[in-house]
Order: structure tokens, then sequence, then C-alpha cells
């Protein structure tokens, strides 16, 4: 079957990409032709009539009031910036990524598929999904661009982020209308099943992020060869996306105890790069840095799962502005729940994780999600 997997469009996001990579993995190994539609970077342009003006200001306030920082060409030196940026990613997602490179969602074909999974990560969070696949239609995220067309339409793993999904009165009637002619619903948190019964009247399953159907051993292949052994232990990995005081205290409170050296893994390596333009490190630097560490601490759902793929003792910082609900929900499929704090004071020693009892309900949910996709797909 050829399947298009729909999810946010990929870029410096290591869970986001290796979400990604994994759910293509896993529909390949079926023994499906899958492709990823993605949205390619765009250089921003003003319109024609707001050029005049605009860089008329911007050339008084550069050369005139003598303010250096006032960009005469921004857009594209933006464009440039986002794309160093980038590199080290892009890379990853050329050399792994099956993609289908569209502009605008309109522009994916029914003859080019017969079936479209939507899903991980939060591709039901308006926020991100509007924005990021340039579309003002909510009901777009849940495929109502495909009205009319002869495909199959699973949701796997789908997420809204939240609690409260980011959906306009207005544009509940539109998006129940596109869900109801999927033919399998599942999402990634438990909540979501409340939220697909109450706002849709959809029963949906709740399943595992595509990265835990894969194994830790399929993310070393794809470190192999790229980085060498490490000769140094004890070491404290830090992926927190959000940094602040309370972060710092505690990273240095666990540091201490444990007596281990940090490791912040979110900002580029090499530091400040050529033309003062930073590179986000590779995926596979990112991969690696789990199999180094001894300890954990982070506030990205994706730095959890790895963790707990690698099999890490770890802590979750809750970030309440990108979602507790993600962490809340995957902690407690596994028991976790004692490793989430959201303030360094409510910190305090855990005894070491059993992965023994955690592998088994992996090894249960694995069953649970590939008989979900099976059969939704058959």
């Amino acid at each position: 079957m050829r399947i298009g997997i729909l999810t946010l469009p990929l870029h410096t996001n290591y869970g986001g990409i290796l979400q990604a990579y994994a759910l293509q993995t896993v529909l390949e190994r079926m023994g499906h032709e899958v492709v990823i539609f993605d949205c390619p970077l765009r250089k921003f342009k003003l319109p024609i009539w707001k050029k005049p003006l605009c860089y008329s200001k911007r050339i008084i306030k550069r050369y005139i009031l003598q303010n250096k920082s006032t960009l005469i060409n921004k857009e594209k030196i933006d464009f440039e910036k986002e794309r160093y940026f980038r590199k080290n990613t892009q890379t990853f997602i050329n050399a792994h990524i099956h993609r289908n490179a569209v502009r605008k969602l309109e522009d994916i074909k029914e003859d080019d598929i017969d079936a479209i999974v939507v899903g991980s990560d939060q591709i039901w969070r308006m926020l991100y999904f509007k924005s990021m696949w340039f579309t003002k239609r909510a009901a777009n995220a849940f495929l109502a661009f495909t009205a009319g067309w002869n495909i199959k339409r699973i949701a796997y793993a789908a997420s809204f982020g939240n609690n409260n999904p980011e959906i306009s009165e207005g544009e509940i009637e539109d998006c129940r209308k596109a869900i109801s002619l999927f033919n399998a619903v599942s999402v990634r948190e438990k909540s979501g099943v409340k939220i697909c019964k109450e706002l849709f009247g959809i029963n949906a399953q709740w399943v595992l992020d595509p990265t835990m159907l894969l194994s830790s051993a399929d993310y070393t292949k794809l470190i192999d060869g790229k980085i060498g052994k490490s000769t140094t232990t004890g070491a404290l990995m830090s992926y927190v996306l959000d940094e602040n005081s309370d972060v710092s205290e505690l990273r240095a409170t666990i540091a201490k105890e444990k007596n281990l050296r940090i490791n912040i893994t979110n900002v580029a390596v090499n530091g400040i790069e050529q033309n003062n333009l930073i590179a986000q490190p590779p995926v596979e630097n990112w991969l690696h840095s789990f199999l180094d560490a001894d300890f954990v601490i982070n506030d990205s759902f994706h730095a959890c799962v790895f963790s707990i793929l690698f099999h890490k003792q770890f802590i979750v910082f809750g970030n309440k502005e990108r979602g507790m609900e993600r962490f809340t929900s995957l902690l407690g499929m596994f028991g976790l729940e004692d490793r989430l704090v959201t303030s360094s004071s409510e910190y305090k020693p855990q005894p070491d994780i059993d992965y023994t009892k955690v592998d088994k309900i992996l090894k249960e949910k694995r069953q649970e999600a590939m008989s979900f996709l099976e059969s939704s797909l058959k």
C-alpha cells in the first residue's frame, strides 16, 4: 500500500524528526511504500506594495539614525540563518526520511497514495498545525482537504498537546465532519481519548508514540560510524528547551549529588560558527548523548521517551507552556509519575527505575500498537 504520513513539517526538533522516522520505518517493515509530507523552508517575501515603504524605513534607521542592528534585506538574511541553523538536522532528514515536499496541503494528490496516516507529535495542536502548514482551516488537520477521495484515513498517536484542544467553536463541526471519515483513530495522550469522544463523537485508542515502536538498538544503528566511541563517563545529560534559573539550580543539585559532569545538549556544541551563525547539533549527537548519560534531566516529551528506551535514570522538569498532559500521560503509562517535578524545590532523590517492569509494559503496548496499525491498514 502507498502510504503518506501527515505530521508537522520537519525542522530542528529532534523528537519530531525521530517520530516521523520511526513511523515510516514501522510501516515499511510491514511491507508498505511510505512517504512523509513535508513543507520545505520558505523565504518570507514582502508584498510588492509594501516594499518601498519598508525598505525606506530600514535605510533611514540604519544609515541616518545609525541603528546598525537594522537589516536592509532582513528576509534574505533570516532565511539564510534558518537554513544554516537546520543544516545538520536537514542532513539527517535527507538521509533517512522519504519525503514528498509540498508547499501546501492542497498540493497532495489522491492518485499518489492509497492511505494517509495522521501523526504523531502535536499534529492536532492548532497553534503548531496552522502556523507550520500555513493554513487557516483547523479541519485540514483531520484531512478535510481530502474530501471525496477514495483512500484510507488513519490517525496514529495524534496529539492535541494538552487537555484543551485549540479549536474554536466555529470550527468544531468542520473538524467533526472530517474526522468522521477516518477508518481508525488513535491518540498519544490518554486525555485525547476523552477529547475525541466528547468533541467529535469518535472512539479513539490510546497508543504509544511512534518512537517507542522501535528499540534502542534501532537508534544505535543510526549513530554507528557517525560518532567515535566515548572515552568519558559520569555524564548528566541536560536537554532543557526553556532554560531558567530554577532549572539551572536543579541541574547543579543533581550533578553535585551524583558527582556527574554536566552535558548540555540543546545548544550548538561548537558554539558560534562562521559569520556568527549557529547550527543545531546533529541528530546523531543527541542520540549519542543518551548512550553517554548516567542521568538525564529534561523538559521534553521525546527526551523522556529516549531516556526510557535507553534505560536511563531521569527527572522531567514539567513544561506547562508546552503542555503538561504529554508528560503525565507518558509517565503514567509506565508508572513513572514520581519522575516529574515542576520546580527545583520538589526534587528529592529517587530509587532507580526498575526497567524490568517498564519493559514488560512497553512490550504489551507495542503489541497493542502494532495490532492497531495492522487491522487499520487491512
